[in-house]
C-alpha cells in the first residue's frame, strides 16, 4: 500500500476542505463532495457529519476506492474505516484544533458519536 509523501501530507493536512469522489461498482467516479479534512501523524482522515447513512459515505463503502483532491494534491485513494477509540479521540482533537475558528456547532457536528462512526482514513494508491 502506498504512503503519503511529506509534501502531500503537509498540503492535504493544511487544506481547509477536501473533495472526495468514490468509485461506483462499474468503476466510474461518483460526483465529488466537499468535506473537512484533518491530519493525525502521518495519516489523513475525514468524517461524515451525517453519519453512516450519508450518500457520500455509503458510496465510499461500495468499493473503498476513489479520488481525492485537496491543497493542490489529486490522488487515487483507498478508504479505510477507522474504529479505534483512542485514535478517534486524537482525530476529535485534530478537528477541534484545525477548525477552532469555525462556528462551534459546525465543529461539534464532527465530534458526535454518529460522525465518529463514519470516520475514514484516506490512503493514496499507486
Amino acid at each position: 500500500m502506498a504512503v503519503w509523501t511529506g509534501n502531500d501530507l503537509d498540503r492535504v493536512g493544511a487544506a481547509e476542505e477536501l473533495e472526495i469522489a468514490s468509485l461506483r461498482q462499474d468503476g466510474t467516479l461518483r460526483k465529488s463532495r466537499t468535506i473537512w479534512v484533518v491530519r493525525v501523524g502521518d495519516e489523513i482522515y475525514v468524517r461524515s457529519v451525517n453519519g453512516r447513512s450519508s450518500d457520500w459515505f455509503r458510496g465510499v463503502l461500495t468499493r473503498h476506492e476513489g479520488r481525492i483532491q485537496a491543497g493542490g494534491v489529486e490522488k487515487d485513494a483507498t478508504f479505510i474505516e477507522e474504529t479505534d477509540p483512542g485514535l478517534n479521540e486524537r482525530i476529535n482533537g485534530a478537528y477541534r484544533e484545525k477548525y477552532r475558528r469555525q462556528p462551534k456547532e459546525y465543529v461539534d457536528a464532527c465530534l458526535t458519536p454518529q460522525a465518529r462512526a463514519a470516520t475514514i482514513r484516506i490512503v493514496p494508491r499507486d
